[in-house]
């Protein structure tokens, strides 16, 4: 479709300049008094054949570069963008004005070449001026509160990317499938904006279009909670329609993402996170929250669980708590399929999570291993 529509510009081109310059050249070859050759019509068909010939050579490298410009350009926010375009034109229109005494000039440099070098160094000065300040003509531009406190509020709400705030929260596609996110989104610890790559909206589409029933089910779930996070009045949600073709991994995409932008990689996938920490991406871990919010346990306290299964040394049996914490029980098997009480001897947090040892109230022991 690009192609065509060069293809049909560079045709009009044509015709229009067949009609401009091919009269010079009949009259070049004397052809001039000849009307078949010389009108309008003829001019402006011959051209279009001309420039349509052409096209058929170079619209294919005009429509590779117009995608390179494409791609560049989406890189770049909306906002840069904006105040770049506008920053570029104020300084050609200062470079028009400034330029107009050099006209009335008779020197050959001064009364046409000067003009355009000023008014390439305004441009250019006012797209630096206009990308470089982004943040100050936010603040000029933008609507004023007439409370005393106007500054302060500012400063806290529109504070830059640092250490402890990034503005891009980007999810990747574990944790969507996931669905916690949209819950912990809607307690609002999220700040920022929820980033949704079209690439991991692709992956997405393309794990719910999967022949594996397991898996087309969580691709739907997936898409369900971005459909569900987009509805939801107090979160932001933007997608990012850049690609980064010359990579083919989605998590590689992301971590590049997430530099380019300064942004946050929110992730419940192991590897990815600390492939995130070599490379000092940000990373928030769905699952390391989820164990950092559990509750604390700590030895002698007593807690009632429902033994479901056989351990795998020393007789014991092995629980569940309501958040999945894993609770091995001595001398558990004896009561299996049933609700005891048991007294907490020791806790330890792996990687996989927390996992509680115990053994049951009336054993007789203590937790020092001596007789009551």
């Amino acid at each position: 479709m690009q192609k065509r529509v060069i293809t049909v510009l560079m045709v009009i081109a044509g015709a229009s300049l067949g009609v401009s310059l091919l009269p010079l050249a009949w009259n070049a070859i004397g052809q001039q008094q000849n009307d078949w050759l010389n009108n309008t019509v003829t001019n402006s068909i011959i051209g279009a054949i001309i420039f349509f010939l052409f096209s058929l050579l170079v619209a294919k490298y005009i429509s590779a570069g117009i995608q390179k410009v494409e791609k560049k350009l989406s890189e770049f926010s909306l906002t840069y963008l904006l105040f770049g375009a506008i920053g570029t034109i104020i300084g050609l229109m200062i470079g028009v004005i400034v330029s107009i005494p050099f006209y009335n000039w008779n020197i050959p440099f001064v009364n046409s070449v000067a003009p355009i070098l000023i008014m390439i160094f305004l441009g250019y000065l006012g797209l630096q001026i206009g990308t470089t300040r982004i943040e100050e003509w936010k603040k000029v531009f933008g609507p004023r509160n007439k409370k005393a406190d106007t500054n302060a509020e500012q400063q806290l709400l529109e504070r830059k990317a640092d250490d402890t705030f990034r503005k891009y929260k980007i999810l990747d596609t574990s944790v969507i499938i996931d669905g916690r996110i949209y819950d912990i989104a809607q307690t609002g610890f999220l700040e920022g904006v929820l980033l949704i790559p079209n690439f991991v909206l692709y992956e997405l589409q393309y794990i719910a279009d999967s022949g594996d029933s397991l898996k087309r089910v969580r691709g739907r779930r997936g898409l369900d909670i971005l459909n569900a996070l987009q509805k939801e009045d107090g979160i932001t949600v933007e997608m990012y329609d850049g690609d980064f073709e010359e990579i083919s991994e989605v998590d590689s995409k992301l971590l590049k993402l997430a530099k380019l932008l300064d942004g946050v990689v929110v992730t419940n996938d192991y590897n990815l996170n600390k492939v995130a920490e070599f490379q000092n991406v940000p990373v928030l871990n769905i699952n390391a929250l989820a164990n950092a919010v559990k509750p604390v346990v700590i030895p002698g306290e007593a807690m009632e669980v429902l033994l479901v299964k056989a351990g795998t040394e020393r007789q014991q049996g092995v629980a569940y708590l309501d958040d999945g914490t894993m609770v091995v029980v001595e001398d558990g098997q004896h009561y299996m399929n049933e609700r005891i009480k048991v007294i907490v001897t020791s806790a330890l947090q792996t990687a996989a999570g927390r996992m509680i040892f115990a053994k049951p109230a009336h054993s007789g022991r203590g937790i020092d291993n001596t007789e009551k």
